[in-house]
């Protein structure tokens, strides 16, 4: 989870003209522009787990509406995410950190430690002690572990995606380390990608290099 920009594009105006529209008739939120427009706002990622690689998008509402007609149709109140994610958060985890709002990377550390089958732990290290920090890191918790048969066979699956990522990104890595100033400018401009927004799992790959900034410390300035 990272902190997204709720840019007001042409799309995120038009989802709201159409929300508004929904709104007075009581229709969907659930429409095409809406979904365009939340796609482009969060790169084509779940905004909790960050995988890219989603087989079904669905719209969230960070707080759940329970009937309130404002926040089912309020445009700030909608986000993107998968359905392994959605259904693990329903209105199980209120309030969480509004990632549109706050820096999630400066309230919660993200870490891999161990590299072999159960050596592997995912950590999330609280930096705010605030209940939306506290309830973030339980969801993410329970995303990455699941608590039901069906959901420890997702949250294996997604363990395993952010793993490969996280290989292929160490590995881009130590290219850089090793390589000669002109290989070392063509790979720093991958690396730079590889930070972004739009990159899948990008908090893991930022704190992997705030956790080696002496070694990385040129790196730094596409994190901070």
């Amino acid at each position: 989870m990272i902190k997204v920009e709720r840019k007001k594009t042409e799309k995120a105006r038009k989802a709201m003209e159409c929300l508004k529209i929904e709104k007075e008739k009581n229709g969907s939120y659930n429409i095409p522009e809406v979904n365009v427009a939340l796609r482009e706002m969060f790169n084509g990622k779940c905004y909790i787990c960050e995988n890219r690689q989603i087989t079904s998008y669905q719209i969230e509402h960070l707080v759940p509406y329970r009937g309130d007609i404002e926040l089912k149709y309020d445009w700030n109140n909608l986000f993107l995410a998968c359905a392994h994610c959605n259904s693990i958060k329903s209105d199980k985890f209120v309030p969480i950190i509004d990632c549109t709002k706050a820096d999630v990377e400066k309230l919660i550390a993200f870490r891999r430690e161990g590299y072999f089958g159960t050596d592997e732990k995912l950590i999330f290290d609280m930096l705010d002690s605030g209940i939306e920090t506290q309830n973030t890191v339980k969801l993410l918790q329970e995303v990455y572990y699941g608590s039901t048969p069906q959901k420890k066979m997702e949250s294996t699956i997604l363990r395993r995606t952010l793993r490969k990522e996280l290989a292929e990104f160490k590995e881009y890595v130590r290219e850089y380390k090793e390589a000669e100033d002109e290989e070392k400018e063509d790979l720093k401009c991958l690396l730079q990608q590889q930070l972004g927004d739009s990159s899948a799992f990008a908090a893991f790959k930022r704190w992997l290099i705030r956790d080696n900034k002496k070694v990385y410390s040129e790196l730094l300035e596409y994190i901070e």
